[in-house]
């Protein structure tokens, strides 16, 4: 009697549990509204013999363009049972962000997107189970900002940041070269910022400093003649020592109108693995990507590949005045399995040499947190694919998004690898900035293998050191051999390198030599006296595999002249922020930095500052003091 009443107690409640599962419209993965099975979210389209076919009959879509599906809440990393290595602090949950308010409502994304999608699916086709991200906001510690989307947190940080050995101060004398290639990366930065508006200082891994001042454009002269780019140079004291003085070299890419660049032919390498199932992931990502579509035209090709456990091809190459057609393939995208990011990297890069054509240019944009888990996982392994590909001339952009599993180190050199750059999105004003704003920079190429050898005249320079691009850094010999990899320039691209000078008979800690048996120590030679140093540059243009160089001298500052008070607004915003990427990293170097003195620098240098980023880095600055207390 007591098994029957038991039985039948647990009868009752599934039969309640189903009843209250209908009246809340929740249901079964792979289920209509009325029960039956549905088709899947979107199809895989396998390319024959390296050729996509054509794309099926395209079902309404099932997800509402305009809306994101949040999902976070069942994205927690496995519990392996093994220990793991020491990873970054994850920063809290932010909330809605106070930063460019003008624009607040189109970051909030319209996550809480349940009642849009029954209205749209209008009791036909199922539409996806939605969970409103507004219920997951936390408040965020007092005078800290506040980032734009909430997401659910993993149960267990595994992001990964490679640490850097921050370039040491060395004798001119001794080694008066000084050989790097171009970074145009701003990842860093949005990466950086995204944790202050957690509530948290980032590792000190996750800082370049080099990325933080080069995701600010600087006021350099447009290039003239058949140079692609300016090359501006200005010395002045060191805000943070006065007794050393801070010389800035910047670049300035050609600017592009919309007409002048090539057409474009991109494949975007999609992750819609398990581990992007998270609102700042695939849904982010697609309305990203959606903000670019926009800009496409008849003239351009676009093509989607996707990869998770497998890989296939969900949009063979369309003409991008199709956008529609577009934005409904990127709709069915729902992410769930591993990551096998080898093989996409294969199928995409396949399907972009098919895609090329004379005078235009071709891309592979990689989409994905970095977490790769299946397949080719092995980071030498991947960079290595990504090598034998570059060969192809198809150029690699890659765009980081999500927390908790971030893989940074693996991003930042496939890009690396891959001729190409890397941002990290962490809101969708950032991919407007990154994919319309700056799209010429971003996906057109106007020199590649860029690199800079600098010559110090001993006489003027008693010391030097590069501030940031310590994983760019070049033997002197790799600058005349064109087999050897650098950075790239894009349309407008701005790119600034900042050197620390300590002048003869300032003591400095540069390393000491024994006294040399079989030779004199090198000796100035006389006739320089006002060259602060010599600078060369090498560049190839985009489809040449033969370099192009251009020199110039530097001139130092004459008496009574380089005051910092008389520098350019780029000049002092520039020493701005290495200020604050020196604090931030408790550079050894860093002298008197502090987050006041960089807010001291900045303020003063804002400029037009049209799109509010100088403004927005002094909202940073305050956030980063008050952490810091």
């Amino acid at each position: 009697m007591i098994k029957k009443q038991h039985m039948y107690r647990g009868l009752v409640g599934l039969v309640t549990l189903s009843l209250l599962a209908q009246a809340c419209g929740l249901r079964s993965p792979g289920q209509n509204q009325s029960g039956t099975a549905t088709s899947p979210a979107y199809q895989v389209v396998a390319p024959a013999e390296g050729k996509p076919e054509a794309l099926p009959a395209v079902a309404p879509a099932q997800a509402a363009k305009d809306d994101a599906p949040a999902q976070a809440a069942s994205a927690r990393p496995a519990m392996t049972g093994q220990a793991q290595p020491a990873r970054a602090p994850l920063p809290p949950p932010p909330a809605a962000s106070p930063l460019r308010r003008e624009r607040a409502d189109e970051q909030e994304m319209d996550f809480d997107v349940g009642a849009k999608e029954a209205k749209k699916s209008g009791g036909g086709a199922a539409a996806p189970l939605v969970m409103s991200s507004r219920a997951l906001v936390a408040p965020a510690p007092a005078g800290v900002l506040q980032g734009p989307v909430a997401q659910a947190q993993p149960e267990f940080n595994t992001e990964s940041y490679d640490a850097t050995q921050e370039t040491p101060f060395v004798a001119a004398k001794d080694t008066p070269l000084s050989t790097f290639s171009i970074d145009v990366d701003t990842a860093s930065y949005s990466n950086v910022r995204r944790f202050l508006t957690g509530g948290q200082l980032p590792p000190s891994g996750a800082v370049r400093v080099e990325e933080l001042v080069n995701y600010f454009s600087y006021a350099y002269p447009e290039p003239t003649g058949d140079v692609p780019f300016s090359i501006t140079t200005e010395i002045s004291q060191a805000p943070w020592n006065p007794k050393h003085r801070l010389l800035l070299v910047g670049l300035q890419g050609k600017h592009l109108a919309p007409a002048q660049l090539p057409p474009r032919n991109l494949v975007f390498l999609l992750d819609v693995s398990g581990s992007m199932n998270e609102p700042n992931k695939l849904p982010l990502l697609k309305r990203s990507l959606s903000t670019l579509v926009s800009t496409l035209n008849e003239r351009d090709q676009v093509a989607l590949v996707v990869y998770a456990g497998a890989s296939g091809v969900v949009l063979p190459p369309t003409a991008g005045n199709h956008q529609s057609l577009i934005r409904d393939a990127l709709d069915r995208l729902e992410a769930g399995g591993s990551t096998n990011g080898g093989e996409g990297i294969e199928l995409a890069y396949s399907l972009a040499q098919s895609m090329a054509r004379p005078g235009s240019m071709t891309r592979v944009v990689l989409a994905t947190d970095g977490d790769f888990n299946v397949g080719v996982t092995n980071q030498s392994e991947l960079f290595k694919l990504i090598e034998q590909k570059r060969k192809s001339g198809v150029f690699l952009s890659v765009l980081g998004f999500g927390m908790g599993n971030y893989k940074d180190s693996t991003l930042e050199l496939l890009a690396d690898k891959g001729n190409g750059n890397y941002a990290y999105i962490d809101t969708l004003a950032e991919a407007r900035k990154v994919l319309v704003a700056q799209a010429g920079a971003t996906l057109s190429t106007l020199a590649k293998d860029v690199k800079l050898q600098l010559e110090f005249n001993p006489a003027k320079v008693g010391a030097y050191r590069l501030i940031g691009y310590e994983n760019r850094r070049l033997a002197a010999r790799d600058f005349n051999d064109d087999a050897k990899d650098a950075g790239e320039l894009g349309a407008g691209h701005s790119v600034t390198a900042l050197y620390e000078i300590v002048p003869p008979g300032v003591p400095v800690d540069s390393g000491k030599l024994d006294a040399l048996r079989y030779q004199a120590p090198s000796q100035a030679l006389p006739g320089h006296g006002s060259e602060l140093c010599s600078l060369e540059l090498r560049y190839k243009e985009p489809t040449s595999e033969r370099s192009k160089l251009v020199e110039q001298l530097v001139q130092d500052a004459k008496d009574g002249e380089g005051q910092l008070a008389a520098t350019t607004p780029s000049f002092r915003f520039a020493a701005a922020v290495a200020v604050f990427g020196m604090t931030l990293r408790d550079s050894p170097a860093r002298g008197s930095s502090s987050f006041a003195l960089a807010r001291q620098l900045a303020e003063g240098a804002l400029g037009s500052d049209a799109e509010g980023y100088r403004r927005e880095f002094l909202s940073l600055l305050d956030t980063a003091r008050g952490l810091q207390r």
